[in-house]
Parts: structure tokens; sequence; C-alpha cells
């Protein structure tokens, strides 16, 4: 048991009951508990499995892999639109828990046997994926297409979604030039450009500090 996680739930009181019991039942399992993102991580051999979080409106557990797993009793969510590897299951009261004990169960051995089994969730890539404005980019610019595709998929998928969030072509227009730079330069979203991060290769906002 990683000490960081009580003090996380120490610190969760509205949801502490509720965390607490999807810890008993994760760690009931052979998944090993570590500290990652600020929040309770579960791992096989390293590799993520799942994880245990508290929000505003609920508290989850959720599967890394979650795609892949079976869900007889559809419990498993996406925790947003644009999520495509990631699954949930939202919890407002303790005796949810309790009632779903044996599903959770069932969802954990799966995720582990998953993760052994060395599976990746197959996400979908192509021209269809990327804003009609970043399309039109990339065909007129040889070089920002080449940048671009030289991004790893999650730098890729990370301006995908913020260009696409903008609800007027105008805005995903000026969001694309705006960043178009950075994608030539090799950089996500979030990565360092003024070379002064100690946290590479994102930013630690170091260039804002004074000497």
């Amino acid at each position: 048991m990683n000490p960081n996680v009580d003090d996380y739930i120490q610190s969760q009181p509205k949801w502490q009951k509720e965390l607490t019991q999807l810890r008993k039942i994760v760690l009931a399992s052979e998944l090993t508990e570590a500290w990652k993102w600020k929040a309770p991580c579960y791992t096989l051999d390293n590799k993520n499995v799942a994880m245990i979080a508290a929000f505003k409106n609920d508290c989850v557990l959720s599967f890394f892999k979650g795609p892949l797993l079976k869900d007889p009793d559809n419990v498993l969510i996406a925790p947003s639109e644009n999520s495509r590897t990631f699954r949930v299951v939202r919890f407002t009261d303790v005796k949810q828990i309790a009632r779903l004990k044996s599903s959770l169960t069932f969802l954990i051995e799966q995720a582990i046997e998953v993760e052994r089994s060395g599976k990746q969730v197959e996400v979908k890539k192509g021209p269809d994926d990327l804003p009609a404005e970043l399309q039109a980019k990339l065909k007129e610019d040889p070089s920002l297409k080449q940048a671009f595709q030289a991004l790893t998929p999650g730098r890729q998928r990370a301006y995908v979604m913020h260009f696409a969030a903008a609800k007027q072509s105008k805005t995903r227009t000026a969001r694309i030039e705006k960043f178009t730079p950075r994608i030539l330069d090799g950089k996500g979203m979030n990565d360092c450009v003024c070379g002064l991060t100690k946290k590479p290769p994102g930013c630690d906002g170091s260039h804002s500090k004074g000497s």
C-alpha cells in the first residue's frame, strides 16, 4: 500500500468511504498500488492497468484498456466523447460499489489478463479524424504535413482535440495557425519551447520565473 494513496483518500472527505472500498477491491487482486499523476494507480509489472479517482460529482474506477474488456453488466462508460482507450465506472454511493463488487472484480481480472497478453486498443487513424481546416492546411503546406506526421500519436491527438473543440471554422483555423510554428519545430502543445524547463519535454513555467 502506498502512503500517498492514504493521504489522497484522507483529503477527499466527500468520497472517502467510496475510495476506501474501491481500493480494497483492487488490492484484492495481484495489482500493485502506485502513485501517478497525483492519483492512485494500479499496475502489473510496472504497466498501468487501473486507477481510482475522486471528482466533484462522483468517484471512479478506470481502466486503461477499457474497450478490450467484456462488460456483461454494462457498467463501463467512456469518460468523454474523445476517450478512445479509457473506460470508467462511476459511483456516487458506497452501496453502489457493494452491489457491483463481483462485476468490478471480474473487470479487474480481465484487465490483468489483457495487460499480461500484451494486447493494445486499436485506435483509428486517418484523414477523416482530422478537422477539415487542418486537412486543408496539411494539403497546402507539405512541410507542415511532414512535421505533423512526425509527431508522436499523443501529440497529434492533443492538437486535433484542441483544434476540433472550437465551434467555429474561423476559430479552428486561427488555432491551427497559432500552433503551426510549434508543429514545424516538432513540439507538442505542452512541450517546452524556451529550453529552460527542468522537467522536459513539458514546460514547468521556468521561463516565467525571475532569475
